[in-house]
């Protein structure tokens, strides 16, 4: 059912002999370039039509009535709500400790940067839609905005055939409980396009945040410049290091979890015990016969981006799992601290056994918006920082300027643009 991967005695870069989902984000942007300029020069008439087109839902309006916000949120499971609520709870304290404050340094005496830190004016959020509902998507995407300063945002989702046409009541009650009215039921690359260009009700927006399929991350590729992204995301993974103090039932509970979420899912498993691996693997058998979404976990499992990847130690798998630079990291191991703390490359990590990414997912009050495909080598996920732009103010006076000034005109001179130098000069009566 899955793959075996045995990297012991190699040594060198091991990203080439990992597994990957394989994503071509290039062809799929210039699929949807032609619906992004339908939407651009069309707006919401071609938003209709691409709705009908895509999703087989007719529209007659793309924004969420709020009255029919208001009755999702009347019909919600109250344990749903309450968890929701607890959800929103976590999430927001942990993101309010992300708020960055304007700090002044004084720089020589009257000459002094400030950085000062300014959100974002308008976002668009995207919630997906399809094999599965996501309103913990909601609250990811809306509580670090909020957090931020953002002063308007808007939601948007999939419509669903099956709810007249608008997003899952789920999606629409987590918007209710996080007070976002402007909604949407607009999903795909179309729906990045709406808030890149703005289209009917709906104004443009400054940047798009929030997962979605390929389609969603080629619009981003698209786009990015006319609209600010977050990333680029992609099928969704989870990497596990363990050693033989770990729980094999864990592991392969873990690993279905996430391949539960679709048929490109990643499962990857790091270790260097192959009795694990072993039990691992038998222990996968029994859960995927037993799981709801069986099919779809078994086909995850099996796909070319999963696998079980043999090391030598502990040592070897921390440098595979620093290579595979995963979305969500485990680390069950003996002294799981100790080993976490040194993984350099994960979008979260999730450290022993009573940690799993499903917390995560919903309740631990850490952000589940995650790079994706190795970027977490190089970028973090959703936070409060997302929504914010540090920008220096630079205040000098007469003598402060006068003081620097031949520095500055050396450099100018240095650099062919004496115009820069003339430009001081001009201020402090320098040649």
């Amino acid at each position: 059912m899955i793959s075996r991967i045995d990297l012991r005695g190699t040594q060198g870069d091991p990203r080439q002999a990992l597994p990957r989902a394989e994503l071509d984000v290039a062809a799929a942007a210039e699929r949807v370039r032609p619906l992004c300029e339908d939407v651009r020069h069309r707006g919401v008439e071609a938003l209709v039509e691409l709705t009908e087109r895509f999703d087989g839902v007719g529209l007659t309006d793309i924004r969420v009535p709020k009255d029919a916000i208001e009755a999702a949120l009347d019909d919600l499971d109250p344990a749903v709500r309450a968890a929701l609520e607890e959800s929103i709870r976590r999430a927001r304290a942990v993101h309010r400790d992300q708020r960055r404050t304007d700090h002044t340094t004084r720089v020589v005496p009257g000459g002094t940067v400030t950085e000062k830190w300014i959100p974002v004016d308008r976002v668009g959020l995207y919630v997906p839609g399809g094999r599965a509902v996501y309103p913990s998507s909601v609250v990811m995407n809306v509580v670090p905005a909020q957090e931020a300063g953002v002063r308007s945002l808007a939601v948007t989702s999939p419509p669903q055939s099956a709810f007249g046409g608008l997003p899952h009541p789920t999606i629409l009650a987590a918007c209710a409980l996080l007070g976002v009215d402007e909604v949407y039921a607009v999903g795909g690359a179309q729906a990045v396009a709406m808030f890149a260009y703005g289209a009917g009700p709906c104004e443009r927006a400054d940047m798009v945040t929030g997962p979605g399929n390929i389609w969603v991350a080629a619009a981003k590729r698209l786009l990015k410049g006319v609209i600010g992204i977050d990333a680029e995301a992609g099928p969704t993974e989870i990497a596990i290091l363990a050693d033989a103090a770990a729980n094999p039932d864990y592991v392969a509970a873990d690993l279905v979890s996430q391949a539960e979420h679709d048929v490109v899912a990643a499962s990857v498993l790091v270790t260097p015990d192959e009795a694990l691996a072993e039990a691992v693997t038998d222990r996968l058998a029994a859960r995927v016969a037993a799981t709801k979404h069986g099919d779809r976990v078994r086909e995850a499992l099996s796909g070319p981006q999963s696998g079980i990847v043999l090391v030598d130690d502990l040592d070897h798998g921390l440098a595979v799992v620093n290579a595979y630079a995963a979305e969500h990291l485990e680390v069950m191991t003996a002294d799981a601290a100790e080993w976490a703390a040194r993984v350099r490359n994960a979008g979260a990590i999730f450290v022993g056994d009573f940690s799993p990414v499903s917390l995560g997912d919903y309740a631990a009050g850490s952000n589940h918006v995650l790079p994706t495909g190795g970027c977490a080598c190089h970028s973090g996920g959703l936070s409060v920082q997302t929504f914010l732009r540090g920008v220096h103010v630079v205040e000098y006076d007469r003598e402060a300027l006068t003081d620097v000034a031949h520095h500055v005109i050396a450099l100018a001179n240095a650099e062919d643009l004496p115009a820069h130098g003339e430009a001081v000069a001009a201020r402090t009566d320098q040649a």
